[in-house]
């Protein structure tokens, strides 16, 4: 059977993390379709069928859909759901609020974060922190899956030559509502996709001692993060966060400043392909998975690295 992907966008512009998920669904192996579910995004639509290995894409062009409410989407895809074996979407905030509905409304179980494709209906997925890699298997006849995007290369966002086919809006069940939305709006990468993140941990002692990070990251081109700690002290808004309860990374280069390397922070930068930790306590955890480990007072460090830049 075909497999359906929820394609994540703002009306505007399709999201990095669609792409990843159309790989994932490509080994599974199958027509891929793309749901491009908004409002005014006929833009998206054809930006979708130019990503390569999808076959068909689905337009449901209603307000409903404008601001992306779980409510609404998880009835859109139910109503479309009985002609596929898989449906899946990306592992952000809006694929884990959105697939669990689905799930429930279908009566089948929900695979969170698959990081690998066993065979089409067998799937690994992190447990304990990522400590431990979980092999899962589902005899559902729909899978419903969010799909971890750092574990899974982008497909080609152009190659493609698919058909849009519009489909009709589902009923809109009335549980929820948009009121508004506080967006935080930086000219630095996105931090998941960042090829380059510099994160600074409790260490960075206040958030007055963050600009710090933040000159070294405009030298690198780099996106900012924060440990929980950091977060949690108020040093940093939470959609800095990286972690087991923030955002997954696996950038080219990850700079750790003044982190201890909790599990639960390793759980979210381990796949970073190199890891350099700034430290001045050398029994630190975060040592143990730097490539590259400095101890040093990170007052001092960070701006002679900065100056050398």
């Amino acid at each position: 059977m075909a497999i359906l992907v929820i394609a994540e966008h703002d009306n505007a512009a399709l999201k990095a993390a669609t792409l990843n998920a159309v790989t994932a669904a490509a080994k599974i192996g199958g027509d891929v379709h793309l749901l491009v579910a908004g409002s005014g995004a006929q833009a998206v639509a054809t930006a979708a069928a130019a990503v390569s290995g999808v076959s068909k894409v689905l337009l449901a062009d209603d307000a409903a859909y404008e601001h992306a409410l779980a409510e609404p989407l998880a009835a859109l895809v139910v109503s479309l759901a009985g002609g596929y074996g898989h449906i899946l979407a990306p592992a952000t905030s809006v694929g884990k609020n959105l697939l669990p509905r689905v799930a429930a409304l279908l009566d089948v179980a929900a695979i969170s974060d698959i990081t690998g494709v066993v065979s089409a209906d067998t799937f690994e997925r992190p447990i304990y922190a990522g400590n431990a890699i979980a092999t899962v298997q589902s005899k559902d006849a729909v899978k419903i899956i969010t799909v971890r995007g750092t574990a899974f290369e982008a497909a080609a966002a152009s190659g493609g030559a698919a058909a849009v086919e519009n489909v009709a809006a589902a009923a809109n069940p009335g549980l929820s509502r948009f009121v508004s939305a506080e967006l935080s709006k930086s000219e630095r990468p996105e931090l998941t996709s960042a090829r380059v993140v510099v994160s600074g941990g409790r260490g960075m002692q206040s958030g007055e001692n963050f600009p710090l990070l933040e000159a070294l990251a405009d030298k690198l081109g780099a996106a900012v993060g924060a440990s929980r700690a950091a977060v949690d002290a108020g040093f940093v808004p939470n959609d800095y966060q990286v972690g087991q309860t923030g955002k997954i990374v696996a950038p080219d280069l990850y700079i750790a400043v003044g982190i201890s390397g909790a599990i639960q922070h390793l759980a979210g930068m381990k796949d970073s392909k190199v890891i350099v930790a700034i430290n001045k306590d050398e029994e630190a955890p975060i040592f143990q998975v730097a490539d590259y480990g400095l101890v040093a007072d990170l007052f001092k460090a960070v701006p002679e690295l900065t100056a050398a830049l």
